[in-house]
């Protein structure tokens, strides 16, 4: 979308892990174990995926970018700039104001912090281009966001640059990022100066600030000339901008004189505002339709305003017009000034207990003191110190290296076992999950209506992802443990190995000449070192006498007489955990003293660290220039380092034991809950598929019992003699013998002989009438006769009434 205004893009980079470079340069510079820092060096990494991702303008990227950008600040000064290996790592950016694209990758923080204060920039750009310029407030915010734009790229030019030790990238040059500057302010000018004219505010005032919007367009342009990456584009829309405004200057100006009566310097001014505005006219082939409509505007309403004054002076005024170099200059209002953040200039204030971005990371990285092999080198430059032979005989009395092999070995067992019973368990709750989905795939949902697998056992398939996430964690653990046991096994076998191994392993060196000043700091540093092995073992001391303490001290005694004073003294009421609260609070107070203990050791540990380093620094101060035990003083150190990577890992694998004996009682129990949960979904089952299969039986009883019926029906119709009309005539039948009821027939008249064979071509005949009677009854009437009221006619043949026939009186044929 086209506008007045331009704004900074954002730069992208490709993904890397800012972590990866960190962990390597950790392991091999300090002597601290980089999975000490995990949570930091995953931080790290989340903070920068956050940052280079904010490419939108929304408010909730600027935290995201300040915060990167401290973080980046602070572990400057732990690290050197170019932590990794070179073009490990960098930031892929693309230059933004030329047509082509370029990727710039280098090997350094302060690159990557200058990337990052340049897409905090751009997003400040963005945001002020976002919002309505059309209300004061929003002219006010934008104005704002511009002056911080501009002091992000005022930082990174005058405090970032200058400590990049390289070469900077051409589009980072004074010249770039000057004109950057310049331009961001003069649009932070122009906020103003519209905010002005919104607001009605005196033509004088809105001159001067114009006046200087032109100005600080008119610097950005130059310095965009000299630089090799800014665009043609961005440079012709800077001349026509400073152009316009100082176009709009004059006019402004010219309305001041015009109250003021001053026709002839109105007149003037007007002339050389309609100038400005033609020579901006001149860039109208390579700015946008915005600018241009902008321009044109002016330039019709001064126009109109000089055709009008021109005409008042010539005919009413008649005051001479001053020329363009008798013009007084206009005086100048600058309201925009960069500000850099609080957060981009003081980085530190942010970070901490009481900053917005919390704790610092890599806050308890300590560079090695190499002690004790620089003192152990000095004090006996021949044979073995006394310290490193008790700890390489601790080592073979307790087969050190082999024990660790057979202790790893020892947990693989255990974590198989624990692995094992696990997947039997989700075998078990798989297997009874398959099982409920074929019974309702065979009988169907309205039917298999009981909870899903998952429904009836939530708890125990949360328990699922529970142990999942405890078996992950744990392997992780292990592999970390291995690690660290391949990184020492070198130095452990030649403390596991003979005397004479350990003797030709440390170089002798010569007997250094020592100074009285490197002796007082070689006692003083030797008596601090002491300071610590006390402590250290007065702190052992400390933690078995707490562990005895807390083994002893059992609370269930005293849980059993409270429950039995709640019992008596509230005996309607239900007793809840938080009734023992008091008494908690009371046998916690058991251990104040040892809280108050480990306070002062915590002191203590503080003070005698900082004595430490402070005599370490004067030894080795003192000792500036000696390297005639350097390679013995690095032996001893790697062989005290070695014995205490032993010890940790030893730690650790006593850990990683008990972990495993625990959780084989926990999975185990997971097991056997899920084989009791698959045992009575079975007997459900069992007992649903019965129930259904008795109600389908009664149904199909019932519908045999309809069948039957229906068929017994049908044979007792079909076994019926039924008499078809369309029998054939070569085949006659017998007629049956007539049968007659009990009742004596009425007296008819003598019939003419009939055959005795019926056939059916004689039909049917209910009721006939006698041949004697076939002239009429006595009443000369047709009608036929009733048989069951034989006196409703005159003489009606018996059995026959009214065309009814009657079925106790039989069947009469022919």
């Amino acid at each position: 979308m086209a506008s007045n205004i331009l704004f900074l893009p954002f730069r992208r980079t490709h993904s890397i892990t800012l972590s990866s470079a960190v962990k390597q340069y950790i392991s091999t510079k300090y002597d601290q174990h980089p999975d000490m820092f995990a949570r930091d060096l995953e931080t790290i990494d989340k903070l920068r995926v956050d940052a280079v991702n904010s490419l939108e303008a929304h408010t909730s990227g600027i935290r995201k970018l300040t915060a990167y950008a401290a973080q980046l600040v602070w572990i400057g000064g732990k690290f050197p700039i170019d932590v990794s290996e070179p073009e490990s790592f960098g930031l892929e950016r693309a230059i933004p104001y030329e047509l082509i694209v370029l990727v710039v990758s280098q090997n350094n923080l302060r690159f990557e912090l200058a990337n990052v204060l340049y897409n905090l920039a751009s997003l400040y750009s963005q945001l002020a281009v976002s919002l309505n310029r059309s209300t004061s407030e929003g002219l006010k915010a934008a104005c704002n966001y511009f002056c911080q734009a501009a002091g992000v790229i005022s930082h990174i030019k005058t405090e970032i640059i200058p400590e990049l030790r390289t070469i900077p990238p051409e589009d980072m040059d004074t010249m770039t990022l000057e004109s950057l500057q310049q331009l961001l302010l003069a649009q932070a000018q122009g906020c103003f100066w519209s905010k002005a004219v919104k607001d009605g505010l005196k033509d004088g005032l809105i001159a001067k600030l114009a006046a200087k919007v032109s100005d600080f367009y008119d610097e950005a342009a130059e310095f965009g000339t000299k630089s090799d990456t800014i665009s043609t584009e961005w440079i012709h829309h800077m001349t026509a901008k400073q152009h316009h405004f100082a176009g709009a200057a004059q006019y402004r100006a010219s309305r001041e004189c015009l109250e003021k009566q001053n026709y002839g310097e109105e007149v003037a001014r007007l002339r050389d505002s309609l100038i400005c505005v033609n020579e901006a006219l001149k860039e109208a082939r390579w700015i946008n339709k915005v600018v241009l409509a902008d321009l044109n505007g002016l330039k019709s309403r001064v126009t109109e305003d000089l055709k009008r004054a021109e005409k008042d002076n010539d005919v009413i005024y008649l005051i001479p017009v001053p020329p363009k170099s008798e013009l007084k200059t206009l005086g100048r209002a600058g309201m925009a000034t960069p500000r850099v953040p609080t957060e981009i200039s003081d980085p530190a204030s942010t970070l901490g207990d009481r900053g917005i971005f919390g704790q610092p990371l890599f806050a308890n990285l300590l560079q090695s003191l190499n002690l004790p092999g620089s003192l152990q080198a000095l004090e006996k430059p021949l044979g073995l110190p006394l310290t490193l032979t008790s700890h390489a005989d601790e080592i073979r009395q307790q087969d050190g290296l082999h024990r660790l092999r057979r202790s790893m070995h020892e947990i693989s067992k255990l974590k198989e076992s624990d692995a094992s019973l696990y997947q039997e368990g989700v075998e078990l709750l798989r297997s009874e999950a398959a099982e409920d989905d074929r019974a309702k795939l065979k009988h169907g949902t309205d039917r298999w209506t009981r909870p899903s697998s998952q429904q009836a056992a939530e708890k125990l398939y949360a328990r699922v992802t529970e142990l999942d996430g405890y078996l992950k964690s744990a392997q992780s653990s292990d592999e970390l443990v291995k690690g660290k046991l391949e990184e020492c096994e070198a130095v452990l076998q030649i403390l596991s190995g003979s005397p004479r191994d350990l003797e030709e392993y440390v170089p002798s060196s010569r007997r250094a000449a020592i100074t009285p000043q490197v002796e007082k700091a070689a006692e003083d540093l030797r008596s601090a070192l002491n300071e610590v092995s006390r402590l250290e073992i007065r702190r052992k001391r400390v933690i078995e006498a707490l562990r005895e303490k807390a083994k002893a001290d059992d609370i269930n005694p005293a849980i059993l007489v409270e429950t039995g004073r709640l019992e008596r003294e509230f005996p309607m009421q239900n007793i809840e955990p938080v009734q023992f609260e008091n008494l908690f609070e009371e046998r916690l107070q058991f251990y104040d003293s040892d809280r108050a203990t480990v306070s002062e050791e915590q002191t203590e540990q503080k003070e005698v660290a900082s004595r430490l380093r402070e005599a370490n620094a004067a030894f080795a101060a003192a000792r500036v220039g000696d390297t005639s035990t350097k390679k013995r003083e690095q032996a001893l150190q790697r062989l005290e380092n070695g014995y205490i990577k032993y010890k940790e890992i030893v730690s650790n694998l006593n850990t990683g034991r008990k972990f495993y004996n625990d959780l084989a009682s926990i999975v185990s129990r997971f097991r056997d809950d899920a084989k009791n949960f698959a045992y009575q979904r079975r007997v459900e089952a069992g007992q649903i598929e019965s129930d259904l299969s008795n109600s389908l039986s009664n149904l199909s009883l019932s519908s045999s019992t309809t069948t039957s019926n229906l068929q017994s029906q049908k044979q007792r119709e079909s076994s019926r003699p039924h008499y078809s009309a369309a029998a054939p005539a070569e085949e006659p039948l017998t007629a049956p013998t007539p049968t007659r009821a009990p009742v004596a027939p009425p007296p008819v008249a003598a019939t003419p002989p009939a055959s005795a064979v019926w056939s059916p071509e004689m039909g049917i005949k209910f009721g006939g009438q006698p041949a004697g009677n076939a002239s009429g009854s006595a009443s000369g009437s047709g009608a036929p006769r009733n048989l069951r009221y034989p006196d409703a006619n005159a003489n009606p043949p018996m059995g026959v009434q009214g065309g009814k026939w009657d079925g106790t009186r039989g069947l009469k044929f022919g």
